[in-house]
């Protein structure tokens, strides 16, 4: 499963536990975490962060920034990222499901999540839409998201699982959760 840790992450492993995995499933917590190194195989890693020298804390006190304090920052947001793929696992736990948590750092998440994917040799990827559609369509008419662009170059099928929130229930109540079919998946009616 991907997972970005967001809410929609959360839906989707809620929905992939009740509605998608088998007993004798394992399952693997992939998140893509950002970087401000870009990483290239010819190249060897460039540093694309922007420098600052100064920071102001809470109290309005202006220090300067160190290598020291920039990296405490990117320790700490390694905790956090760690501490809610946990929190993410939960259900997996709970289920009785075996996983394991899968964190990278790379520059773009879209293609990382495909090669991740590949070298994992995983079967099938579960993922979340945020559920902009149309209105983060570029001129191209591309999407444009990271579901999207996974649905497309991953070298196994992708299941986006779309966000239903209360908005959305109360205007199709006719709306349920995907069933998987097959390979597939589609919106099922109600009492399907």
């Amino acid at each position: 499963m991907a997972v970005d840790l967001s809410d929609e992450s959360a839906y989707a492993v809620h929905w992939a536990v009740h509605h998608y995995i088998h007993p004798g499933d394992a399952v693997i917590l992939l998140h893509v975490s950002p970087t401000s190194i870009l990483f290239g195989a010819d190249w060897g890693s460039i540093n694309l962060s922007i420098s600052f020298t100064e920071v102001v804390d809470e109290d309005g006190t202006t220090t300067t920034a160190t290598k020291a304090f920039e990296q405490k920052v990117e320790d700490d947001f390694d905790k956090f990222t760690a501490l809610k793929a946990v929190d993410l696992a939960r259900l997996l736990r709970e289920a009785q499901i075996p996983y394991k948590i899968h964190i990278v750092k790379d520059h773009d998440m879209r293609e990382r999540l495909c090669l991740e994917v590949e070298r994992l040799g995983l079967n099938a990827v579960i993922m979340e839409s945020k559920g902009f559609g149309e209105e983060r369509r570029d001129r191209d008419g591309k999407l444009g998201s990271v579901s999207d662009y996974c649905v497309h170059h991953c070298v196994c099928p992708v299941d986006v699982v779309r966000y239903l929130d209360d908005t959305m229930v109360a205007c199709k109540p006719w709306l349920t959760l995907r069933k998987r079919i097959g390979g597939g998946g589609h919106f099922a009616e109600k009492g399907e």
